[in-house]
């Protein structure tokens, strides 16, 4: 059933990751309501593409070839995954609609609307999973089911809000470019190939993973170490949003900002990974055990780099929008997507009895490769305005 869930929510982010996409977009470029309808209309047009992917894999025998034979899953497995997409294809209409609202209400400074959504999100998913438990875990859709429903209540509270936002908002800026949404492209379009490429990583890992000795044990570990790490990381996903509106009235305040919270993730990770409180949480909270339970702590370890890394390259990310260089960022995905796949490779053949922490170890490095050359481009072009500038 875990394996399953973790194959459709690795399938899940090729078709959520251009709507979330949305939340940094809308951020950056609603002004007015036109501007607004502008960056809704693009949003619409995914989301129909989304529903139209997911329906093909969830009730043709592309689900099949997805699952069954790019993933390469198990029969079981397969089923499971099948199951669980039938619920998760939908998933990403909702994530895509909480976004476009969440930019709103970011950019009108109105962020704790945010906590809000998050916390009637956590509550609902947490009282429908003790539903499901209460009668009895069957398949992997009761737990998509439960991603689902919280997606749900998180986009109508931010819709609530946004509503009440957007009206107060003048119908047309003067001197706003944005006005259709052709003029909505030259800033989306970059970001949505980077997450082309980016979307792709997750499938890649699982698919590798796929192929170990022990598959089922692998993929389930990645996923549960994964899912922890996201935890240690929910807080602090939005230092891009941050950088996005501060960078260019006070860079440095956004740089210490960082700097005082960049390595919260990575201290309660390690409490995690290295202290009794990890397998106590895994147990008891998460119904982890044996063999699952030490190989999913080990997952957990390699993605230590992974949490100490993000923080930075989220600042960078909302520098780089900042200036509306969009466009370094796919070069940088590039080369994330390209070391990750070349180090679950070597890690799978060299070292096939970890398990699971193959994945987390090549997200980690990929990360690292993604910062790395994102911030060379950042300071080339940087130096290169400056030299401009000097010779005007």
């Amino acid at each position: 059933v875990l394996a399953g869930y973790a194959l459709g929510m690795s399938l899940l982010n090729v078709t959520e990751k251009p709507a979330i996409l949305l939340r940094q977009t809308c951020s950056a470029l609603v002004r007015d309501r036109l501007s607004y309808r502008s960056v809704r209309f693009i949003g619409y047009c995914l989301f129909g593409a989304s529903l139209s992917f997911g329906a093909l894999v969830a009730y043709t025998p592309v689900g099949h070839w997805v699952f069954g034979i790019a993933f390469g899953a198990g029969p079981e497995v397969e089923a499971q995954a099948i199951i669980a997409w039938q619920a998760l294809m939908f998933l990403s209409v909702f994530s895509g609609l909480r976004c476009l609202f969440q930019g709103v209400i970011i950019f009108r400074m109105r962020t704790k609307w945010l906590t809000v959504g998050m916390v009637f999100r956590l509550t609902g998913m947490f009282l429908l999973s003790r539903l499901f438990v209460f009668i009895g875990i069957a398949s992997a859709w009761q737990g998509a089911v439960i991603f689902v429903a919280g997606m749900m209540i998180e986009a109508f509270v931010s819709w609530l809000e946004c509503k009440r936002l957007v009206k107060e908002l003048p119908e047309r800026l003067e001197n706003h470019p944005v006005f259709r949404p052709k003029q909505v492209l030259p800033f989306y379009r970059p970001l949505l190939l980077s997450s082309l490429v980016a979307v792709w990583v997750a499938p890649i890992l699982n698919a590798v993973l796929g192929t170990t000795e022990h598959a089922t044990l692998s993929i389930a570990s990645f996923a549960v170490a994964g899912s922890l790490m996201n935890l240690m990381l929910g807080f602090f996903t939005y230092f891009h949003q941050i950088a996005l509106h501060f960078g260019k009235t006070n860079p440095r305040q956004v740089r210490r900002f960082t700097l005082m919270l960049g390595f919260v993730p990575a201290f309660f990770l390690s409490l995690l990974a290295f202290t009794p409180a990890g397998p106590w949480m895994l147990t008891h909270l998460l119904g982890v055990k044996q063999d699952l339970l030490q190989a999913s702590l080990h997952a957990l370890r390699g993605f230590l780099p992974f949490v100490l890394v993000f923080p930075w390259l989220d600042t960078l990310n909302g520098f780089v929008m900042n200036q509306g260089e969009t466009k370094l960022m796919f070069a940088s995905q590039i080369s994330n997507a390209v070391m990750t796949t070349l180090l679950i490779v070597v890690l799978v053949m060299a070292l096939p009895g970890w398990h699971g922490i193959h994945g987390s170890l090549a997200q980690s490095g990929g990360l690292a490769a993604e910062l790395a050359l994102l911030a060379w481009l950042y300071r080339r072009n940087r130096r290169l305005r400056v030299n401009a500038g000097l010779a005007m």
